[in-house]
């Protein structure tokens, strides 16, 4: 993994279990689609986040693919039903296979 970009998560704490919980990660990327041109005229090179994953154990809980028109410091927000604790691991891999990852534990009762 490369140097880590900032990364935010908002995983709630303490839910119960069978609760359908809501889960929101963003992370800081500048998302250049590529067709875009500087002040001098010159072409902005490609630069986005292909595909982002989130797992517990191994198993997805959800995942998605990014295309270029997807805004700068991407923020998603998704639903999982909260069945056991467990550390659940984000991964955001870029377009050219470059991976950040951060994890955040999830706490049912």
């Amino acid at each position: 993994m490369n140097e880590q970009p900032t990364i935010r998560l908002a995983v709630p704490q303490g839910v119960l279990a069978g609760e359908v919980i809501e889960i929101k990660v963003m992370i800081q990327h500048p998302m250049e689609s590529g067709y875009r041109r500087g002040t001098l005229g010159e072409r902005i090179p490609r630069n986005i986040i292909k595909f982002f994953r989130c797992s517990q154990e191994g198993e997805t809980i959800f995942e998605a693919e990014f295309h270029p028109g997807v805004a700068a410091n991407p923020l998603l927000t998704f639903h999982m039903l909260a069945q056991r604790s467990g550390i659940l691991d984000f991964e955001w891999t870029d377009q050219t296979g470059l991976r950040w990852s951060k994890q955040a534990e999830l706490s049912v009762t």
